[in-house]
């Protein structure tokens, strides 16, 4: 009788295996004559967990496609952006010499109207006031040969000294505008050691309007005691000298013997977008590249 209930036991078991041991143990004691309690049965999730497990990697794989899809996509919107930008750098150029290489024009009486006319040259007459003079420091002399010699180069072999910065006050308009004369070296700063450079009497100047600054990052504040300028604050200027806050860079052809170096506008712009075009452009199509072929390859003749 124990060897006819464990072998019913045995092949019930085998129908019943994915259903767990409560009802194996239930049908054997229902063999043996005794009742069995009542057990609840629970569905198995034997066969259901094998059939989820390949359509949860199924999603898995298709969000990481079309999420790694964002990288050469984003990388091509840059390289669009990249080519508009240079665009809009190339006609400011085009602005900015147009501007420089312009006939000068009489110094406008109402300054609003300097706000148009940065980089314009204009012309004015007057005298200047050496008693005044301000000192943008540390300076280097605007020189286009030398820089492009020394591009790249950590060094440089340019000297340093100041711009001179003078008031000028204008015969015809009757104001008092500031002038940068130009660049002199360290060691002439004082005016004591150009004294020959001193321009004295009426003179005609031409030189480029330029507008007021705002401090960059890491640039040291101005120190109107020790009048040391590190950058062009035309209001506070102004207010040190009593003139009006107008400013213009002299020309080259204002450097008399002994006396600033003029032409210290620098009117450069950088245009490196080519090269984000270029970085931006390639790295969307290796990336694509790399995601068509780990999404998209398929078999010949498949």
């Amino acid at each position: 009788m124990a060897a006819l209930a464990a072998l019913a036991a045995q092949r019930l078991g085998l129908r019943t295996a994915c259903a767990g041991l409560a009802p194996a143990r239930a049908v054997r004691r229902s063999v043996l004559g005794v009742p069995p309690r009542p057990v609840a049965w629970r569905p198995s999730r034997c066969g259901s967990s094998a059939a989820e497990a390949p359509g949860t990697k199924a999603e898995e794989d298709s969000f990481l496609q079309w999420f790694l899809l964002l990288i050469p996509v984003t990388a091509f919107g840059l390289g669009t952006w990249q080519v508009q930008r240079r665009k809009w750098k190339l006609n400011l150029i085009a602005d900015l010499e147009s501007r420089v290489l312009a006939e000068p024009v009489p110094l406008p009486a109402d300054p609003l109207e300097l706000k148009a006319l940065e980089y314009r040259p204009v012309k004015v007459r007057g005298h200047f006031d050496h008693s005044k003079e301000l000192y943008m420091m540390p300076r280097t002399m605007v020189d286009p040969a030398r820089e492009a010699r020394e591009a790249g180069h950590i060094s440089s072999s340019a000297e340093s000294g100041a711009f001179v910065v003078t008031p000028f006050h204008c015969t015809d308009l009757g104001t008092t505008i500031l002038v940068n004369r130009g660049f002199v070296p360290r060691k002439k700063v004082n005016p004591d050691t150009r004294r020959k450079g001193q321009i004295e009497g009426e003179v005609n100047l031409v030189g480029m309007v330029r507008l007021t600054e705002t401090r960059k990052p890491f640039v040291p504040e101005n120190n109107p005691e020790r009048n040391h300028w590190y950058y062009r604050d035309l209001e506070a200027m102004a207010k040190i000298t009593g003139a009006d806050p107008i400013f213009i860079d002299a020309n080259f052809q204002s450097t008399v013997p002994g006396g600033p170096i003029g032409g210290q506008t620098r009117v450069t712009v950088r245009n490196e977008h080519m090269q984000y075009i270029i970085t931006w452009y390639g790295l969307s199509a290796a990336t694509f590249y790399l995601w068509f072929k780990k999404f998209l390859r398929w078999t010949p003749g498949a």
